[in-house]
C-alpha cells in the first residue's frame, strides 16, 4: 500500500511538472556565453531576459509566461550546431534566437531547415544568411552591406576627409564579409582602398597587424571584430601612434575605454545599432528608456546596452509572432513572422523577402548610428 502511495505521488508530481511546463512558452536562445566573444553574447542574453521579464510582468503571451532556454554556443560553430539540436530536440523549443556571429549562425541554419524551426537572427551580418535559401531564418540586424550604405551617408562629415582606407578584420564570415562590403562602398565613392590585415578570433595581441599597417599612406582604418578585440586594437593603435583614424563596424563598442581611455585627445568612431548616449533620438524613445531602466536596475554595465538591445528586440519580435500565430507551433510562428510588425529599440521591425524565390529568408531594415569616443566621452556624429 505504501509503495502504491509513493508511486502515485511520483506520478502526480510528473503530471504537475508537465502541466507547469505546458503553462509556459519556450523560446530557445543560442549565444556565446564563453569564449572570445563572450562579453557580447552575455549582453544579448541579458537583453533577452529583460524583455521576457517585461512581457511576463504584463501577462506574457497567449496567457502564458515566456520561458527562455539559454544555451552557450561557446563562440564555436560546432557548438552552435550542438546547441541548436539540444534546444530543438531536448527542450522542444518552437522558435529560436541566435546565434550572435555569422559563422555560428550559418552553421546553425541547416538544423533549422532539417527540423523545421524558425530562428530570429539578432546580430549576424553576413549576406549569406538571408541569401542562402533558408525559409526558417528572419534577421532583425543589418547586413554588412546595409551598414556600409548607411555609413556612406556620413562620409561628408569627416574632417579631414576620408581619402584612403585600410582594413583590420576578424578572420571569419562576419569580418571578411564586412570588409568586402565596405571596400565596395568606398570604391563607389571614389575612395582608395589600401591594405587588409586579418586576425584570428582569439588573438590577444594585434601589434604585428597594426605595425604592418603603419606606412600604407592611408588616413583611415576600418576595424571589424568583437568588443574585446576592438578595445585592444584601439588601445594598441593609440600606444603605437598609428597615423590612421579608427572606425569600427558591427555595432560593438570598446567599453573599457570609457573608464580607461587611451592617450588624451585620441578619437575613435563607432557604427552602432543603438546608442544609449543619444537614446532620446531613437525612433521609439519610450521603449529605449524602458529598456535602459531595466538594464540599470539589474546593475548590468552601461556600455553593454549597445548590444543587449539585440536580445530585447528579438524577444519582442518572437513574442509578437507567437501572438499573431495564436499558438506556439514552429510553422505557425514562421508564417506569422512575415506579418509581424514591432516597435523596437532600434526602430520599427518588419521583414521583407531576401534570397531565392520560393525559399526566401526574412530581412529587417534596421537603423545605424555613428558616435565618436574621445577621452572617455561619447558624442553623436
Amino acid at each position: 500500500m505504501k509503495k502504491t502511495r509513493v508511486f502515485a505521488a511520483i506520478a502526480s508530481s510528473f503530471v504537475l511538472g508537465a502541466a507547469a511546463q505546458a503553462d509556459t512558452i519556450k523560446i530557445g536562445v543560442s549565444q556565446p556565453l564563453t569564449g572570445p566573444v563572450a562579453a557580447s553574447g552575455t549582453y544579448v542574453a541579458n537583453g533577452a531576459r529583460l524583455a521576457a521579464e517585461h512581457l511576463n510582468a504584463n501577462g506574457g503571451v497567449l496567457g502564458k509566461q515566456i520561458e527562455l532556454v539559454v544555451e552557450d554556443n561557446k563562440s564555436n560553430p560546432r557548438e552552435a550546431v550542438n546547441t541548436a539540436e539540444k534546444l530543438i530536440l531536448r527542450d522542444k523549443v518552437p522558435v529560436m534566437i541566435g546565434a550572435w556571429g555569422s559563422t555560428f549562425t550559418l552553421a546553425t541554419m541547416p538544423k533549422l531547415e532539417e527540423y523545421g524551426v524558425p530562428m530570429v537572427v539578432e546580430t549576424a551580418s553576413s549576406s549569406k544568411i538571408t541569401t542562402a535559401g533558408n525559409p526558417w531564418v528572419f534577421r532583425i540586424s543589418p547586413t554588412s552591406r546595409m551598414e556600409a550604405q548607411a555609413f556612406a551617408k556620413q562620409l561628408s562629415t569627416f574632417d579631414p576627409p576620408i581619402k584612403k582606407v585600410d582594413f583590420l578584420s576578424v578572420n571569419n564570415d562576419w569580418g571578411l564579409g564586412a570588409a568586402t562590403e565596405f571596400k565596395a562602398m568606398f570604391e563607389a565613392n571614389g575612395i582608395d582602398v589600401g591594405r587588409t590585415e586579418t586576425v584570428s578570433q582569439d588573438a590577444t595581441d594585434l601589434s604585428a597587424q597594426l605595425n604592418a599597417l603603419r606606412n600604407t599612406g592611408s588616413d583611415t582604418l576600418i576595424v571589424t571584430s568583437g568588443v574585446e578585440q576592438l578595445t585592444l586594437a584601439i588601445r594598441q593603435a593609440s600606444e603605437q601612434r598609428l597615423p590612421q583614424r579608427i572606425i569600427t563596424t558591427g555595432g560593438s563598442f570598446p567599453e573599457q575605454l570609457l573608464d580607461n581611455p587611451g592617450p588624451k585627445g585620441y578619437v575613435s568612431t563607432h557604427l552602432l545599432f543603438f546608442s544609449p548616449w543619444t537614446a532620446d533620438k531613437a525612433l521609439h524613445p519610450e521603449i529605449a528608456k524602458a529598456y535602459m531602466e531595466g538594464w540599470k536596475a539589474k546593475n548590468y554595465p552601461f556600455p553593454g546596452l549597445t548590444e543587449g538591445f539585440r536580445g530585447y528586440d528579438a524577444v519582442l519580435t518572437v513574442a509578437k509572432a507567437i501572438e499573431l500565430a495564436g499558438e506556439a507551433e514552429p510553422k505557425a510562428i514562421r508564417d506569422a513572422l512575415w506579418k509581424t510588425e514591432v516597435a523596437g529599440i532600434n526602430g520599427d521591425i518588419a521583414f521583407v523577402k531576401d534570397g531565392p524565390e520560393g525559399k526566401e529568408s526574412g530581412q529587417n531594415q534596421p537603423n545605424v548610428y555613428v558616435v565618436q569616443l574621445q577621452d572617455g566621452k561619447v558624442t553623436a556624429q
